[in-house]
């Protein structure tokens, strides 16, 4: 984007990129898009948006679409299991290799580092990880106020936590309710689980890991581990962002209803998010609370993120030629090796496993 927009087009200055990142990172939804958006905005206002937004997604939704068809038509004959038996330990990698590369900078914080500890202890103890992540962002936002004020909370609870407080009764909380009842996948029943886990998802879209283990595997039971595994590969193998991996869980799980419901759920926020927040841009991101919230949200997040991979490890790590081929991905991953080409190298040593006759 910066190469396009700032240095070819002359779209935007550098500073001015710089903020709309800053911008986007601290609200909820993927970022690249929601950068995407804001650019939009500046070209061409509101509509400008909505096009930018839409024309950045569209190309990874309809690609992971098709993929999601062939997955489920083809998914049970032995060379499409190898291939994705053969991807899986390399996903297990990604996963740890972003919770690095994350970790490397934020855990220098001392109160990321206490959310990410206090969340993968939560996660741990099977506590919801959609509450461990606003609860603990609504923490650090208190912590934050009560050192600035060096006295003790100013004013009331409500007047402290402010317009970043915990879900009001027509946020992310009430779709919690409104879906921990959901047992089928109806499209009702996925839209609203998406719309919540899109509404909640601040920063790494690496976090839409552990929510998507959290509610659809442990929670609704609507797929599973090894197909979680698989619909992360899709998403990392595919361009645009990981988010596109609820095109692909949606199909799975209701057809294309189902791919379409939980694509609209898990983006439409972001659109939200974007709308609302450029009115107060200024606000956001000069406010304190907002920066608090943000570091125990991405403090949270690494912690899930640790917790998430560790069980997606138990589940792909299944024999030495997994681990080998883990371990591999990750050094790969240190020295700059594009992840498509990560996934294709396990593609095609679960083919080559089967073809000797491996299993």
């Amino acid at each position: 984007m910066r190469d396009e927009f700032v240095r070819r087009r002359g779209w935007l200055e550098d500073a001015v990129f710089v903020d709309l990142i800053g911008a986007a990172n601290l609200i909820p939804g993927p970022t690249s898009t929601e950068v995407a958006m804001h650019v939009g905005y500046r070209r061409a206002g509101w509509a400008g948006l909505a096009v930018a937004g839409l024309a950045f997604l569209l190309p990874a939704v309809v690609i992971v679409a098709v993929l999601a068809v062939i997955y489920v038509e083809a998914g049970s004959l032995p060379a499409v299991e190898a291939i994705f038996a053969g991807i899986a330990p390399v996903v297990v990698a990604i996963v740890a290799g972003a919770g690095i590369s994350l970790g490397r900078v934020a855990l220098q914080s001392p109160p990321v580092l206490v959310a990410a500890i206090a969340a993968a202890i939560g996660a741990a103890l099977r506590l919801p990880e959609i509450g461990l992540l606003l609860g603990l962002g609504v923490i650090a936002m208190l912590v934050g106020e009560i050192r600035r004020s060096g006295s003790g909370l100013r004013g009331s609870p409500v007047a402290v936590l402010g317009p970043l407080g915990p879900p009001t009764a027509h946020g992310p909380g009430t779709l919690l309710a409104a879906t921990a009842v959901a047992a089928v996948a109806t499209p009702v029943a996925i839209l609203l689980e998406f719309l919540k886990i899109g509404a909640v998802l601040f920063g790494s879209g690496y976090v839409l890991v552990a929510l998507l283990r959290s509610e659809l595997v442990v929670g609704l039971g609507w797929i599973t581990d090894r197909q979680l595994i698989d619909a992360i590969a899709v998403g990392q193998a595919t361009p645009g962002p990981i988010f596109s991996t609820a095109t692909f869980i949606g199909y799975v799980v209701g057809g294309p209803i189902g791919a379409l419901v939980a694509t609209i759920g898990v983006f439409l926020p972001a659109f939200v998010a974007v709308a609302v927040s450029i009115p107060i841009l200024d606000r956001l991101r000069a406010s304190p609370r907002a920066r608090d919230f943000l570091a125990g949200v991405n403090g949270a997040a690494l912690g899930l993120l640790a917790v998430v991979g560790l069980q997606l490890a138990v589940d792909a790590l299944i024999d030495p030629l997994a681990v080998t081929v883990a371990i591999v991905a990750c050094i790969a991953l240190v020295r700059g090796v594009a992840v498509p080409w990560l996934i294709l190298a396990g593609a095609l040593i679960g083919v080559g496993r089967i073809a000797v006759g491996g299993g």
